[in-house]
């Protein structure tokens, strides 16, 4: 247990540290380059090979191969072990490759033939020499998965930090001397981007070569482990695919329909993967064995009881989150963004971004409890069907409120659409579990909701009281300008809860009060 804990904890400090740097890349790529025409272009170009990176290399890959990696090791020893890696990476960079070289050819024609757009001509000019960056963070997922397996956990982890760090670097220190305008210089960020592919696959290599790890070419063709991986893979991609391509056409139809947009709208959605990475995939992380076992052993009865007791604290911690994104949107990006190429009215584009996508964060929160629920029942059809509903009605939604309401119809349809999901969850939740009931659960869930709008109206009170009387023309006003109102409405809400006598705000004061304790040795 204490070697587990110890690994999970060097893990989670690197998450930690990575998303950290990632808002940080966030923050730098604002500034340089704002939510302008180039940055659409650059965003758009950029998500392709990430897609493709999503789909082989991040999760369905490495969950097929990790299985078969360690069978290897316990029926032939390190000898077959590694050779079975060589194989899945022979295969691995055949495959990529092949694709990369169609990719590039694909552009080089299509650019050749003429492109009158100066949008999609530079967009597909980064597209050219970002693309192989696919191969290479396919290759860092392996080597990750391999290291993994080994029982080495920090470094791998680690990846995403060292990826982060460079580009940072490259917009800071490189980027600026590239060129004398944005669309000359930008071109210094796609060779940022296979810069960072290239140092987070090759410094796991040190780390593997250490273990006894040796490439050597195996001819993937004819070979039944790398055909096993292949057909293991499929159903996993499949998942993942869905919702990726989704995400893509969106966005390709924004950059059609304006370009800025498609920077507005990213923008909006990494401020909104911070706390739903924060809490509610760390959570849902926890839940999926948690729950797994009590399926397992038929205790059905624990197994609702954990649900919502997960459901319950999600919506304690991201909900008022949720309302603090509502009503400082506007404080929270200047705070963040507005500097350099970053304008007051790319301020306002995406704080109205912001707000829109606000109310799905609770939604997007509970899709992720619930799928780890369906998984611990050995239901992965449930959630992946229902999944692909809901996005195909994204679309729909996106294409028809963004030509009105712009990167604010993306957001509006992003929160219709994720409520849609977590209403069919509980659906077929209920079905599945028939005395699955929500009775008691609903009353205190909109009881939560109520102190959050509470908590909300305090801190959009005190965030215009701020403004009036001290505005933002400094960086210190502007820190004060976002945390002083939330301090106000998360007190409020806290409160609240307590008042109404709500277990999620007592079982949080419970822990707080324990760990400061501990902390103190009390």
């Amino acid at each position: 247990m204490s070697k587990m804990l110890k690994s999970s904890g060097a893990m989670s400090v690197a998450t930690m540290l990575s998303r950290v740097l990632g808002m940080l890349r966030e923050v730098v790529y604002a500034r340089f380059m704002g939510d302008s025409w180039v940055a659409g272009a650059f965003i758009l170009a950029f998500m392709i090979p990430n897609l493709f990176r999503r789909l082989l290399g991040e999760g369905a890959l490495t969950a097929a191969f990790i299985p078969i990696f360690k069978e290897k090791e316990a029926q032939f020893g390190e000898a077959g072990m590694w050779h079975t890696a060589n194989a899945v990476i022979s295969g691995l960079v055949v495959s990529a490759a092949a694709l990369v070289a169609l990719v590039v050819i694909g552009i080089s024609v299509a650019l050749a033939l003429g492109v009158e757009s100066r949008d999609t001509r530079l967009m597909l000019e980064l597209l050219r020499l970002m693309f192989p960056y696919m191969l290479l963070v396919c290759l860092a997922a392996l080597f990750m998965g391999m290291l993994n397996a080994r029982g080495r956990f920090f470094l791998p982890a680690m990846g995403a930090t060292l990826l982060n760090v460079v580009m940072i670097g490259t917009v800071l220190f490189i980027a600026p001397r590239f060129g004398e305008s944005l669309d000359e210089r930008i071109y210094a960020l796609a060779y940022g981007v296979l810069a960072a592919g290239l140092v987070q696959s090759g410094f796991q290599l040190p780390v593997l070569y250490k273990d006894g790890f040796r490439y050597s070419w195996v001819n993937p063709f004819k070979n039944d482990v790398v055909k096993l991986v292949a057909k293991r893979m499929v159903p996993g991609t499949v998942g993942i695919a869905a919702f990726q391509l989704n995400v893509l056409v969106i966005q390709a139809v924004a950059f059609w329909f304006s370009p800025t947009i498609v920077a507005a709208f990213n923008y909006a959605v990494r401020l909104m993967e911070l706390p739903q990475g924060v809490f509610a995939i760390s959570l849902a992380t926890f839940l999926l064995p948690t729950l797994s076992g009590l399926a397992a052993r038929k205790e059905y009865a624990e197994f609702r009881s954990t649900l919502k007791e997960g459901l319950g604290h999600v919506f304690f911690l991201n909900g008022i989150a949720a309302a603090l994104f509502f009503v400082l949107a506007t404080a929270i990006v200047r705070l963040l963004f507005e500097r350099g190429e970053f304008s007051p009215a790319a301020t306002e584009r995406v704080s109205l971004a912001l707000a829109c996508l606000a109310p799905a964060l609770v939604a997007y929160s509970w899709v992720n409890i619930f799928a780890r629920a369906f998984y611990a029942l050995g239901d992965t059809a449930t959630p992946m069907k229902i999944s692909v509903v809901c996005l195909l009605m994204n679309l729909v939604f996106s294409i028809w409120l963004i030509f009105p309401f712009k990167q604010a119809g993306l957001g509006v349809a992003n929160s219709i659409t994720s409520f849609l999901n977590v209403a069919l969850l509980i659906y077929a939740m209920k079905k599945k579990l028939k005395r699955l009931s929500f009775e008691g659960f609903t009353k205190n869930m909109v009881w939560l909701g109520l102190a959050c709008i509470l908590g909300g109206e305090v801190a959009w009170i005190a965030g215009r009281v701020w403004e009036s009387n001290y505005g933002h023309a400094t960086l210190m006003l502007q820190i004060c300008g976002v945390f002083v109102p939330a301090a106000i409405g998360g007190v409020v809400y806290f409160i609240s809860g307590l008042a109404l006598g709500l277990s999620q705000p007592r079982e949080f004061l419970g822990l707080a009060k324990r760990m400061v304790s501990k902390l103190f040795g009390g």
